[in-house]
């Protein structure tokens, strides 16, 4: 057994996704001794750290024990890392990410991919000519949550497929009273900012795989909190749509139903719930717990327009068991990656699979302007 260390470029590393979720999870799988490969090997992640801070870096090199930094991207660009990922603010994303393929560096790197579909393509067919491993984090699917309803649909739980409805979302504070959680460029348009644009970036795949794929969308937006404060106290305009509302046909015939919302507040399990219909039974997902109803196990809950309901409909159904190991959503994705690119294992979410979800929203966007449903046509490389 041997030990084979492989550099990560993380270019905007000081932002919350950079340390919380992408150096964190490299520097654990780090700290326990590496990934084990099929071979026995361990293969163990490098993270260069690279952003705008000397200081802010430099602190967090010295916290993760010594770890290489530097404030410039072509100087990381040039060294023997291997890896490029990217989470730094979209807007920029697609000139950093072609600068990292001219390097050949293999391409990892968080969603949205690029602010427009045209973009998110040319970077895909980039990477594959340059013959580059390269991916985009889909993490929700990893939540136990939301596996155990694609383990549900996998064993043909539903029957046919009806529809899937995903209802997001909480009350982002707009940092007059409270800190907003979500950073300031996220209401900006200039800075790649939207929710559609950041947040169809899961519904997408979250769709395709436990449901069916989608083929029209139809879509309704607003901005709720045109004024928001940001990081440094200053008065902003919010010039994107904080409030989203999306129809969706799927491929099978079935429908799909998106709301989605940083201007509402929870009353449901959780702030993001996925509930799929189908023929033989229906199943509702939160993060972290999945409840099925069977067709045999469904009630009779019509009562009149002028009764109450005599029955308890949230103890009707049976919670799914924890049968799958529980990992952090981001190493795993980090895990499946690092595999791809050391063993050729297979990674489904390509670059393709990253401008599909730039392509909803773009075409979300479009049905707001035009008022229409919108076809979702294939991308292919």
């Amino acid at each position: 057994m041997a030990e084979r260390r492989v550099g990560v470029i993380i270019n905007g590393a000081t932002g919350r996704m950079g340390t919380t979720q992408h150096l964190a999870n490299l520097a654990a799988i780090a700290a326990e001794g590496g990934l084990v490969l099929r071979d026995g090997d361990r293969l163990i992640p490098e993270p260069v750290l690279v952003g705008r801070d000397a200081g802010k870096l430099r602190a967090l090199a010295e916290a993760h024990g010594r770890l290489r930094w530097t404030t410039s991207l072509d100087e990381a660009l040039a060294g023997p890392a291997a890896i490029f990922m990217d989470c730094a603010n979209t807007a920029g994303r697609p000139e950093r990410v072609r600068r990292a393929i001219a390097a050949g560096k293999h391409i990892h790197i968080e969603k949205p991919t690029a602010p427009t579909v045209e973009e998110a393509m040319a970077l895909a067919r980039a990477a594959q000519r340059a013959g580059l491993r390269h991916g985009v984090i889909q993490d929700k699917l990893f939540l136990p949550g939301f596996a155990k309803l694609l383990m549900t649909r996998e064993a043909g739980f539903f029957g046919r497929i009806l529809s899937i409805r995903i209802d997001a979302g909480s009350w982002i504070f707009d940092g007059t009273t409270r800190p907003g959680q979500r950073p300031s460029w996220n209401y900006r348009k200039d800075d790649g900012g939207g929710l559609a644009l950041d947040m169809m970036a899961h519904w997408r795949y979250m769709v395709d795989r436990l449901a069916a794929p989608i083929t029209g969308v139809c879509a309704l937006m607003a901005t709720a909190i045109p004024e928001r404060v940001d990081e440094q106290g200053r008065r902003y305009r919010v010039d994107v749509e904080d409030t989203s509302h999306a129809l969706l046909r799927l491929e099978n015939g079935g429908v799909g139903v998106i709301t989605n919302s940083w201007a509402t507040r929870i009353r449901r399990d959780d702030t993001m719930v996925v509930q799929i219909d189908g023929t033989d039974g229906s199943a509702v997902a939160g993060r972290y717990r999945c409840f099925t109803q069977t067709a045999g196990e469904t009630p009779d809950a019509f009562f009149g327009g002028g009764q109450r309901a005599t029955m308890d409909f949230a103890a009707q159904w049976r919670e799914v068991a924890d049968t799958q190991p529980v990992g952090n959503p981001f190493r795993r994705c980090w895990e499946a990656f690092l595999r791809h690119v050391a063993e050729d294992a297979p990674y489904v979410p390509d670059l393709v699979e990253g401008a599909k979800a730039v392509q909803l929203a773009d075409l979300a966007y479009r049905s707001v302007a035009e008022g229409r449903w919108m076809a979702v046509p294939a991308l292919r490389l």
